[in-house]
């Protein structure tokens, strides 16, 4: 295409400069995870293709000792493309290659060509979306598996603690039978289980790579043992079970594994949602709301209310999961750009998935040390259940449904307790002590003697 003046401080060429004028799009440049797995898998590559002959031993080394400082981060600088670029993202692919090649070349005291030596048995088609894939596998690993075991751990311990304390229960937002406050900190904990589930489920999709299809599936100018060496490579410098798709036609080909694993994260961030939405409500007042649980105070919450404290640490999480739920419907539609042999809107569902793992991990590590690990309960919940109305459903056993359903309606009319009511009924203070008994509510069992109904 003719020469490119490419700037002098530059350790890119001629292709990179060609995208960064081509795509002044946003200013966002490729995530540098993304950029650092990607030199991890040119320098697995030049090592692999020295083991099979296919590179000399100096150049290979060369461009592994280049790559492996890609890999590192001391270069993050040179790589200015932006994300939405050619939708394969060759232009970061060449970005690598040409980076790379120039530090080889440096090495070596002569031009290492970024195609035939860096490039070798590869395509942009193949290792983009194998970067993308490790990229998110790996935060997973570092960060959303840490963030989430944490948070598990935090909501167990206030189980625990929590457990003596008996409170109204809600559904559909009004009055319920009791249940333990540390019944809820158990569903919610049950909840993050799930959610580790999920995440290690995402990332084995992720961990399935495309590496070794080359252009369009077949493996053209690639030799046939490249992918599972390198993949072997790439799982130990990880630390992660790497592998090379059994069919390459379908792995290049579609977004599904990211979509899958994205889906994944949605349902991950939704969970988080409702746990911190919870919490957010048991903690609203503190004297005009429920204000069943004290929220760590963590900043002034307003410049024109003293004394004001809001959920800030909760409202930054369920933030969050706003963007999370809109980069899934990215990804989703992402999937639009699969046209028979390849996907070309892999750049920004692989940014959109990263940044829902990372901000993923972040939120719920900050929800966990700043929010979950100082709750602290009041006395707010036990004071309420004496005035509940629903402790009627303890009596529906022995004097049935319909009769303990006018106590509930006269109770709520007069202001009056059930066991007041009761009383006047011929029910004994002694056979309501153990018919009301709260604690006894939060347990499987029927109360009284069995009536059909």
């Amino acid at each position: 295409m003719g020469e490119m003046e490419v700037p002098a401080d530059a350790l890119w060429g001629a292709s990179t400069q060609r995208a960064v004028l081509n795509f002044p799009i946003s200013g966002q440049r490729m995530p540098s995870r993304i950029i650092r797995i990607l030199g991890r898998i040119k320098a697995a590559a030049a090592e692999t293709n020295a083991e099979l002959g296919l590179l000399p031993a100096d150049v290979a080394e060369a461009i592994a000792a280049a790559a492996s400082e890609v890999a590192a981060g001391r270069f993050d600088d040179q790589f200015p493309v932006d994300v939405y670029q050619t939708g394969s993202g060759t232009s970061t692919n060449m970005n690598a290659n040409e980076v790379i090649a120039r530090l080889a070349g440096e090495r070596l005291g002569r031009r290492v060509h970024p195609n035939d030596e860096v490039n070798r048995c590869q395509s942009s088609n193949d290792v983009i979306p194998t970067a993308i894939q490790l990229a998110a596998a790996e935060a997973i690993e570092t960060e959303l598996l840490p963030a989430l075991e944490r948070l598990r751990a935090a909501l167990a311990a206030k189980a625990e603690a929590f457990w003596p304390i008996v409170k109204t229960g809600r559904t559909h937002l009004q009055d319920a039978t009791p249940i333990r406050l540390g019944q809820e900190f158990r569903g919610y904990a049950g909840q993050v289980e799930e959610a580790i589930r999920r995440a290690k489920a995402a990332q084995a999709e992720l961990l399935v790579v495309p590496l070794g299809g080359t252009a369009v599936g077949t493996g053209i100018n690639a030799h046939p043992e490249f992918a599972a060496r390198t993949c072997v490579r790439l799982a130990e410098a990880l630390g992660l079970p790497v592998r090379e798709a059994p069919n390459h036609f379908h792995a290049q080909a579609t977004l599904d594994a990211v979509v899958a694993a994205h889906g994944g994260l949605r349902a991950i961030a939704l969970g988080l949602w409702k746990i911190a939405s919870d919490i957010r409500f048991m903690g609203m007042g503190p004297r005009a709301g429920l204000a069943e649980l004290a929220l760590p105070e963590t900043q002034p919450g307003s410049s024109i209310m003293p004394g004001k404290v809001n959920p800030v640490i909760i409202e930054s999480l369920t933030m969050v999961v706003a963007r999370v739920v809109g980069n899934d419907a990215t990804v989703g539609f992402s999937q639009t750009g699969s046209f028979f042999e390849l996907n070309v809107m892999w750049p920004v569902a692989g940014v959109a998935l990263l940044e829902s793992v990372e901000l993923l991990g972040a939120a719920t590590a900050n929800f966990s040390a700043r929010c979950v690990e100082g709750l602290q309960a009041t006395d707010r919940g036990p004071a309420l259940v004496e005035q509940g109305l629903m402790l009627a459903t303890a009596l529906a056993p022995v004097i049935g449904y319909d009769e303990a359903a006018k106590l509930a309606k006269e109770a709520y009319r007069t202001g009056r307790t059930i066991r007041e009511l009761a009383l006047e009924r011929g029910l004994s203070p002694e056979e309501l002590d153990e018919l009301l008994d709260p604690a006894k509510m939060t347990e499987p069992g029927l109360g009284g003697a069995p009536v059909a109904g």
